[in-house]
């Protein structure tokens, strides 16, 4: 065949330098893009082999084969599918945005089931090799009887070079000649790493060699005659069968009832590289009205959100698209860990994005349903089991409600408070336990340690509180309170005198002490009461408003408000004998110094009963704290 030179069929000669600089987000996609390509290719070629309309070798190894010669400065991709003649590449390749995939569908597509496993449709993903080469050979041999090899050349205007090609067996390859300012890509670590992110699952086998390593393997050989000439024997020399650097049938084709644990969990290990084991999965299979596969790990989730890393991996056809895709996974639910392959995802021309389609809204629906119907199955299948896992699982499922209305309708049922006593129940559980006690009260701690003394108070009494602890239960606790019928929760410290009074009354004269208090501790706002409560060993215990607690709490968490600290009350326990004693000698001028020295002891042990003392107050307290006790070494 004659040389000959041609024009693309552009209308506008900077559409290079447009689709070099705007067409793909990260410039490492050209890979993707080009393995794909060859993927596609030999798809095609084994559909018409399945036809009847191409023969192949008796055992056709079908691979697509990645070369890097640093020395020459070129990246080849190199495929045994359907190939293809000069007047082909003219058509497919000349003319830009014309998908040789779209046309084969469309010429095949009454003999091709599930035509949507051709990858490219838009035919724009070849010219990614400009955003890294300044120039681009195409090496095509057609599958036809009689093709003649076709060699095309470009260097990233709009004039090409078409002529005889060089290559000898059916298929394609492609060179690029990397650009100086892409040079970085002329490395055999980063181009693994880059085939590993995009190309791990695609469904033909891939390989990556370059020139230095076969230079090394060379030197091994030569190295390895050299050593053993004087040998009667000839070298016995191993040829090292290399590996494909992806897996061609993820974990995530099989049906679920052909899968085992030890499969799902080594699959975890090694696409997220997390050696802790997942909590569980759901493995998703459907193939009507769309087709999805894929698997979500649930992984142990028990800090704060915002330390949390999820990472739910996107395919099309096996082929990478993104991480975390929030239009097709719900913000909630990346925080856990999967992979989910859509071959009908409505994709733009980049594959990075999405477009606006219905069938988006229907894949995000469909997957929460999927989880919610997961963890309502263990609930109700093995409560023990689905106990065992909340600790773990809680903050997402709570961030879920709050995200969104519909799951939290799923899953309501299935919502569990850990109590004090390290039990887990319902919210209808734990009232239906206490409902004679607190009228539909759910109280709560936020520090079990800090706020110990209440903890104790309520065991006494045959009493529980649940424990909501992290930033996340603030909000929670209000979007509760606005599901469950006039239930409100209330930590601990609200309304203990009204929870834990004693029956037995106790006569101290109430007005006196409440003006002692304030008197002493030179608090005249101080709000005091004096009640009867069943823990003898307590003088006083704080109880806060909970609505000027929770806004004060809100106003800290999200930088809003004047920082006005929560209405407190000191609640005196008039059957405590240091109570007592304070009611018997508050008149004896005396005793005045002792009298005040109890009284401002008894107020920090109260406040100290739900937050710390500030350093000044700590200071006092335990200089008053030395005096009292010498006080009584003296009697």
């Amino acid at each position: 065949m004659e040389t000959k030179k041609g024009n693309l069929s552009i209308n506008s000669e900077n559409i290079l330098p447009v689709i070099k600089k705007w067409l793909y987000s990260d410039t490492d996609i050209f890979v993707r893009e080009l393995v794909s390509n060859g993927c596609d290719a030999v798809n095609k070629f084994k559909k018409l082999v399945a036809m009847g309309e191409a023969k192949a070798e008796e055992e056709p190894q079908y691979s697509v084969k990645v070369f890097l010669d640093e020395e020459n400065k070129t990246i080849s991709f190199s495929d045994n599918g359907i190939g293809m003649s000069a007047d082909e590449i003219v058509e497919y390749i000349a003319q830009i945005a014309f998908s040789g995939a779209g046309d084969f569908i469309k010429k095949y597509q009454e003999q091709i089931e599930g035509g949507n496993d051709i990858i490219g449709h838009f035919g724009l993903g070849f010219y990614s090799a400009f955003m890294v080469a300044d120039k681009v050979e195409i090496d095509s041999l057609s599958y036809k009887e009689g093709s003649e090899a076709a060699k095309w050349v470009c260097d990233g205007g709009v004039e090409y070079e078409l002529s005889n090609g060089t290559r000898t067996e059916r298929g394609t390859t492609v060179t690029l000649h990397v650009s100086e300012e892409n040079k970085d890509f002329l490395n055999s670590w980063k181009l693994r790493e880059i085939l590993t992110k995009y190309c791990y699952f695609m469904p033909i086998e891939i390989y990556l060699s370059s020139s230095s390593e076969e230079k090394r393997k060379e030197e091994e050989k030569a190295k390895k005659i050299e050593a053993d000439k004087d040998k009667d024997t000839a070298p016995v020399i191993e040829e090292e069968k290399p590996k494909p650097i992806n897996d061609v049938a993820p974990l995530w084709l099989k049906k679920p009832s052909e899968c085992t644990d030890e499969e799902y969990k080594s699959f975890y290990h090694k696409v997220f590289t997390d050696f802790s084991d997942p909590l569980f999965w759901i493995h998703l299979n459907m193939d009507y009205p769309f087709r999805l596969k894929g698997i979500l790990y649930f992984p142990k989730i028990k800090h704060e959100l915002e330390s949390i890393e999820g990472q739910v991996k996107l395919y099309n056809n096996q082929v990478f698209i993104a991480d975390n895709l929030k239009e097709v996974i719900p913000e909630y639910l990346l925080l856990l860990k999967g992979t989910l392959d859509c071959p009908d995802l409505p994709l733009n021309v980049s594959r990075s994005f999405l477009q606006n389609d219905g069938y988006v809204t229907k894949m995000s629906k469909y997957i929460v349903k999927k989880v919610a119907d997961k963890l309502n199955s263990i609930f109700k299948k093995d409560r023990k089991e689905y106990e065992g896992f909340w600790d773990d699982i809680s903050q997402f499922i709570k961030y879920g409600c709050l995200r969104d209305e519909d799951f939290y309708e799923k899953v309501k049922d299935s919502l569990l408070l850990k109590t004090t006593e390290k039990e887990y129940v319902t919210a209808a559980e734990y009232i239906d336990k206490n409902l004679s006690k607190n009228d539909k009260k759910i109280f709560y701690v936020t520090d079990e340690q800090q706020q110990s003394q209440y903890v104790r108070m309520f065991k006494e009494n045959d009493m529980q509180a649940v424990i909501l602890d992290t930033k996340l239960d603030v909000p929670y606790m209000g979007f509760l309170e606005s599901k469950l019928d006039d239930v409100k929760f209330v930590r601990i410290d609200s309304d203990v005198s009204d929870i834990l009074k004693s029956d037995e009354e106790v006569d101290v004269d109430t007005e006196a002490l409440e003006k002692l208090f304030k008197e002493k501790l030179g608090k005249e706002n101080l709000k005091i009461k004096v009640s009867s409560l069943k823990s003898e060993g307590i003088s006083a215990v704080m109880e806060l408003d909970e609505q000027s607690r929770r806004i004060h709490e809100m106003g800290k968490l999200y930088g809003f408000g004047d920082g006005t600290a929560p209405e407190e009350t000191v609640v005196l326990n008039s059957k405590n004998n240091v109570i007592k004693l304070l009611n018997d000698i508050k008149d004896n001028s005396d005793r005045a110094e002792e009298t005040e020295l109890l009284c401002k002891q008894i107020y920090d042990l109260a406040a100290m009963s739900y937050k710390p003392l500030e350093e000044k107050a700590m200071t006092e307290f335990i200089a008053r704290t030395n005096k009292i006790l010498e006080m009584l070494a003296e009697k």
